[in-house]
């Protein structure tokens, strides 16, 4: 790194994230929104180094547009265009199958766990403990344990063939 270049990257380390927006605009030449300091950081240095040492030879260039080409990279997500009033959108659903694991809905899965016995009733959508309905056997496991596991392995539930 040139000599001149060296103060200027140190310099970075101690801007504000607005300075480093402010440098980014003159050594870019236009704004940017980012606001995380480390990323401004790392661009401003490299533009600068590269300013003073020269950028990219023209062959890397050709290079970097062919694997580019050749890439199937999508920048933006996709817009999301919301149905406008009085319009339908198609809904696109796949038939849940229930998981092989679990008994038919109204079962009772019954575990012992720390002295007591907790009864877990199996819905179609969901699952009932001690009155209250939970979307998974995991979320009844953190509500009994206090920490996230796994709820098939929490109440003992393995798939056919498999051990617990």
């Amino acid at each position: 790194m040139p000599a001149d270049v060296g103060p200027q990257v140190a310099a970075l380390e101690h801007m504000t994230v607005a300075e480093l927006r402010a440098r980014y605009a003159e050594v870019f030449g236009e704004t940017t929104q980012a606001g995380h300091s480390t990323w401004l950081t790392k661009r401003i240095a490299w533009r600068l180094q590269a300013l003073a040492e020269g950028d990219l030879s023209e062959r890397a260039r050709r290079r970097a547009a062919e694997l580019a080409n050749d890439a199937d990279l999508r920048l933006a997500p996709p817009k999301n265009n919301p149905a406008t009033p009085g319009e339908h959108l198609p809904v696109l659903s796949t038939p849940e199958k229930p998981d092989q694991r679990l008994p038919p809905p109204g079962s009772m899965l019954v575990r012992p766990y720390k002295g007591r016995t907790l009864h877990v009733r199996v819905l179609t959508q969901g699952f009932e403990f001690e009155g209250t309905r939970y979307p998974s056997l995991s979320a009844v496991a953190k509500a009994v344990t206090g920490c996230h596991c796994n709820g098939f392995l929490f109440f003992r539930l393995a798939r056919q063939g498999e051990e617990t």
